[in-house]
């Protein structure tokens, strides 16, 4: 396997990662803004109300996406097998 293989398999192994974590992140970045403005406006600074609320929303979207972060590496993972099927 040459350089540029190798390197071609980096970058799409980073590219699943982002496209991974990226409906996760967005939710808690999106719930995070919205309850630190809720914050702000209310004057109410309780650690918790941060947490709960976040840790929810990201199990919920961990419930959503689920299938689509699956079928995404079992797709990943069968490239990667048929790489190292035709190695020579």
């Amino acid at each position: 396997m040459e350089s540029p293989e190798v390197i071609d398999l980096v970058r799409q192994g980073i590219y699943v990662l982002i496209l991974i974590s990226a409906p996760l992140m967005v939710v808690a970045m999106v719930v995070g803004l919205a309850i630190a403005l809720l914050q702000a406006l209310t004057q109410i600074q309780e650690a918790t109300l941060t947490f709960v609320p976040k840790m929810l929303a990201m199990l919920i979207t961990l419930a959503l996406f689920m299938p689509f972060m699956v079928d995404t590496l079992i797709d990943y993972t069968h490239k990667l097998q048929d790489k190292i099927v035709h190695i020579e």
